[in-house]
């Protein structure tokens, strides 16, 4: 076998073990303690006081005695949520993204983020103080405390609302909540002392949620459970990592944890959704991440500095809650307007960051001039393949002139015979008299998988492409394509196959046909290989990555029929202008003609 035929089977067998690895490759996969524990502890920061007395266990906060639905609320009404605030806890455990359906159906439900104690899921978000010096453990509020209204009625992105509460002892304390109109919530936690001595406490924030969510994807390409940023090193950790946490004894369960010395954010990161503690940026903060395995709890938690308040003073603390859509733009604003460090990478861009993150700035931006992601996924495909032109010029004439090779080539087999190191030699100094690179042909396929792996990720990851309708059929380009051949593509009265099932699998829709036919038409360019082994894989490989890529996202399977097809006129052009005359249809006849015989052969010798 000669090195252009070893070198077209590495890169098919090397395609083929990558797309294999991607369809197939998944992962195997009550003692709640408040901040109040931690805030006992002191913050390993030279800023921060030391003093920092174990905090009393009536300040860990449980579940509140009664349920949490019961409690008066104060309404939330945006462009982007519908929910409530419960005044007992002052907890935001009531958030419906409005503008998001589980599913493409017009009836279909708006998806919940935020659910209370009582219902299963429940999920919800507190802010609170802990008592440090001069304040007994019952003299700041905590999750039984039933806050009062003292002004506003609805929150709205024009009209905050304040909760307070007094303890009876001298202290006063509010907290203000306002939302903007995309995502975030602000929290301004402030303490007025009206007694003659000073007073000491710890703010904090905590997310809590009971157990994990019902939608888990459990998807290797997709990260959700913890997310943070500490300092700019992004963590993330699994929700199954996160049961495996050894117990600190300083948390009194097991947990991990983190001191931010200039900024960061915590919280808990879905397929689309996320919900985020983002304290003061430049302020120091503990971050920590608990379970309690008793109760099946997830835990995060930002904990800031002591506030020390003077007599007659008022100390206020600033805590944002990012609660919604892991929307790009939304995101991106935060992180260049909003100061909030790194808060980009909350989405997860994966391994290929370098690619995705450019690819999906690009695709968000055709879209914004399109108006429609599909055709701003070909438009993408078309760029990308304008970007590395140059390369692939390269690499298409570089084949061209092994064609031209091709009778030297076999010349020479015939002259070395079985002298393997003669012939070895010999084409050596064939390539190099010519100016020929024999692996230059695999480079296009090389650099396509990064871009392929990178694309997959963007689709998959981004909820830009949730929902996102194309033409006719095609309503869901994060979703495969639902049409199938078993019901004629909607011809026949019965529907097609559930995604996800065996018969899906095998009757599959209309673009991995297409992208079957793409791939078939693009081999064409060239005659068939004379090596056995070689024709086998060549005739086989675009069927079998039809049906590969049948389950693969209706995005995904667009990009690469129209790659084919740029793929095959760029290569029929390059090939035209070095005196190359491809015969496709002649290439088509001759393989039927070849099979055809085969066929007849076998008739012949009754097999």
């Amino acid at each position: 076998m000669d090195d252009q035929n070893k070198n077209l089977i590495l890169a098919t067998v090397l395609s083929f073990a990558v797309i294999v690895a991607w369809t197939t490759l998944f992962p195997p996969e009550d003692l709640p303690v408040d901040p109040a524990t931690e805030a006992a502890q002191t913050l390993e920061d030279p800023t921060l006081p030391t003093a920092d007395p174990v905090a009393p266990a009536a300040t860990t906060p449980t579940e509140a005695p009664e349920p949490v639905a019961q409690a008066p609320r104060v309404a939330i009404e945006t462009g982007e949520f519908s929910g409530s605030i419960s005044l007992l806890g002052g907890r935001i455990d009531d958030l419906a993204l409005t503008n998001y359906r589980e599913t493409i159906e017009e009836d279909a439900e708006v998806v919940r983020l935020l659910k209370p104690v009582g219902e299963p899921g429940a999920y919800f978000a507190s802010f609170g103080w802990t008592a440090i010096d001069g304040l007994d453990a019952s003299a700041v509020p905590g999750p039984d405390t039933l806050w009062s209204l003292e002004s506003g009625d609805t929150l709205t992105p024009n009209s905050p609302v304040t909760l307070s509460w007094d303890n009876g002892a001298g202290q006063l304390f509010r907290t203000q909540v306002s939302v903007d109109d995309a995502f975030m919530f602000t929290f301004d936690q402030s303490v007025e002392n009206a007694t003659s001595t000073p007073v000491s406490a710890r703010p904090y924030g905590l997310l809590r949620r009971h157990g994990q969510p019902d939608d888990l994807k459990n998807f290797f390409i997709l990260h959700e459970g913890m997310v943070r940023m500490t300092d700019g090193e992004l963590e993330e950790t699994g929700y199954d990592d996160i049961t495996e946490y050894a117990v600190d004894p300083r948390e009194r369960t097991q947990a991990e944890r983190l001191d931010a010395t200039a900024s960061g954010w915590i919280g808990y990161t879905d397929h689309y959704w996320m919900t985020t503690l983002i304290p003061e940026q430049g302020v120091p903060f503990r971050s920590t991440s608990k379970y309690f395995d008793a109760r099946d709890l997830y835990q995060a938690e930002a904990v800031m500095p002591i506030s020390t308040v003077a007599a007659g003073e008022t100390a206020t603390v600033t805590t944002r809650l990012f609660a919604g859509a892991k929307e790009w733009e939304a995101i991106r604003s935060y992180e260049n307007e909003g100061g909030v460090d790194g808060f980009l990478d909350s989405i997860d861009w994966g391994w290929f960051f370098f690619l995705t993150k450019p690819i999906f700035a690009l695709l968000h931006y055709l879209n914004i001039f399109i108006g429609n992601m599909g055709w701003s996924i070909l438009a993408l495909t078309v760029i990308l393949k304008i970007i590395v032109l140059p390369l692939a010029y390269k690499s298409y004439v570089s084949m061209a002139k092994m064609k031209e090779l091709q009778p030297e080539m076999e010349a020479l087999k015939e002259r070395t015979g079985d002298d393997k190191q003669a012939m070895q030699q010999g084409m050596m100094k064939l390539y190099k008299d010519n100016k020929v690179n024999p692996a230059a042909g695999c480079l296009p396929i090389l650099l396509q998988i990064p871009i392929f792996f990178s694309l997959y990720k963007v689709i998959f990851v981004t909820i830009e492409l949730r929902h996102a309708p194309w033409i006719g059929w095609i309503d869901d380009l994060s979703a495969p394509d639902p049409s199938s051949f078993i019901n004629l593509f909607g011809l026949l009265p019965f529907a097609s196959p559930e995604p996800g099932s065996i018969l899906a699998l095998i009757f599959i829709g209309i673009l991995p046909i297409l992208l079957g036919v793409s791939m078939w038409l693009q081999q064409k360019l060239n005659p068939a290989p004379t090596d056995a082994t070689q024709q086998m894989i060549f005739a086989w490989m675009p069927w079998v990555f039809m049906f590969m890529l049948g389950s693969f996202a209706s995005g995904l399977v667009l990009y690469w029929i129209a790659n084919n097809i740029i793929t095959f006129i760029q290569q029929y052009a390059i090939m035209r202008s070095h005196g190359a005359k491809p015969d496709v249809f002649g290439n088509i006849k001759a393989s039927v003609k070849k099979k055809a015989a085969a066929a007849e052969t076998d008739k012949k010798e009754g097999k």
